[in-house]
């Protein structure tokens, strides 16, 4: 029995943000504006972004645009159309999510500690 609970204790915990813990607009423009996010995404992986107050998104060797619309975080990057993602934020840790399914991953530092 006790290994039932342990392995029931570790899904819990390894599960992706679940829909009461997404952040809402405010909650996202609070943690993310002036600050970098570090992570990595499903589809390009690794990243680091700095996110300006001004919607300005600087990287190592590119930038783009970000903006709050409605409770989802939308990146623009060139030409490319907007895209928009839920997002679930536990202290310093980030969450991407598309549709419900975990997209993407990062932790929040504070500034621009990459001087982008």
């Amino acid at each position: 029995m006790n290994t039932l609970r342990a392995a029931f204790v570790a899904l819990l915990f390894a599960a992706p943000a679940l829909a009461q813990d997404l952040a809402t607009g405010e909650a996202i423009r609070a943690a993310i504006s002036g600050n970098t996010v570090q992570g990595s995404m499903t589809s390009s992986g690794g990243y680091t972004e700095f996110y300006a107050a001004d919607g300005a998104i600087k990287g190592e060797d590119y930038s783009g645009t970000w903006a709050v619309e409605g409770d989802k975080m939308c990146f623009t990057y060139g030409t490319d159309p907007a895209t928009c993602w839920n997002v679930g934020i536990a202290g310093d840790a980030i969450t991407w999510l598309n549709g419900g399914a975990e997209e993407g991953i990062g932790v929040l530092l504070p500034g621009n500690p990459n001087n982008f």
